[in-house]
């Protein structure tokens, strides 16, 4: 079966158990929007390989990169509707990157990030019962956030510094949140830092709903983009 392009821009590359999780929206000719592509592997837990995802010299792509990605057919499952089987037969190529300023348009009406009111020990709004995702048709959200903290910690019952995590805290929509950060750059960076709570600002997010675990969808940040200075944080 012949390769798809797929022309997206990158709205997420997130950690995603042994590799990571790309995420974007299409773009079409005339420079028109389209839906979520979530490229996914032909693995039992669908994870992008770095070979998979590396472009031809050898580079990881980054949020907001525009990018040409070879798909071979739609592959949705369960809330995970964006869903693309990738052909890794071929590499993806980096066609540009575009500026911040110019996300305005990709992001979406401000409205509650899926069902409320069910949260974990650490978290805030932090999760779904699987038996309300059956009515949910799109597990990404690009969202624009007014005062963005990140919260390093050790989790309850956690100990040592692995077992500390990166939590993202916003109000939106009237609704505040909490959820654990996944954004591979910045999880990475705020890990080295002592813990404690840094305030970011203005941002644009990507919000995802994550694999079915234990009963629940979970909610991640997927994606930071800073609105201060975002060209220094990747």
């Amino acid at each position: 079966m012949a390769a798809i392009l797929k022309r997206v821009i990158c709205l997420a590359n997130s950690r995603k158990r042994n590799g990571r999780c790309i995420a974007g929206k299409e773009l079409w000719s005339g420079g028109r929007v389209g839906g979520w592509i979530r490229p996914v592997s032909d693995r039992e837990d669908e994870e992008v390989s770095e070979e998979e995802r590396h472009y031809e010299d050898g580079s990881e792509p980054r949020v907001l990169d525009v990018i040409d990605v070879p798909i071979v057919e739609a592959r949705p499952k369960l809330y995970q509707r964006e869903n693309w089987l990738l052909d890794p037969r071929y590499k993806w190529k980096r066609i540009r990157q575009i500026a911040p300023q110019e996300l305005t348009e990709f992001a979406e009406p401000e409205e509650p990030l899926w069902e409320s009111g069910f949260s974990t020990v650490d978290g805030h709004n932090d999760r779904i019962p699987l038996m309300l995702t059956e009515s949910i048709d799109k597990s990404l959200r690009f969202i624009k956030v007014e005062d963005l903290r990140l919260l390093v910690y050790r989790p309850s019952g956690g100990s040592g510094r692995t077992g500390r995590r990166v939590q993202g805290q916003f109000s939106y929509a009237g609704t505040e949140y909490w959820l654990r950060v996944t954004d591979s750059a910045y999880e990475s960076r705020y890990m080295r830092r002592v813990s404690g709570t840094y305030r970011i600002g203005e941002s644009y997010l990507t919000v995802s709903l994550g694999e079915p675990y234990q009963g629940y969808a979970y909610k991640l940040i997927a994606a930071i983009i800073e609105l201060t200075d975002p060209r220094s944080t990747r």
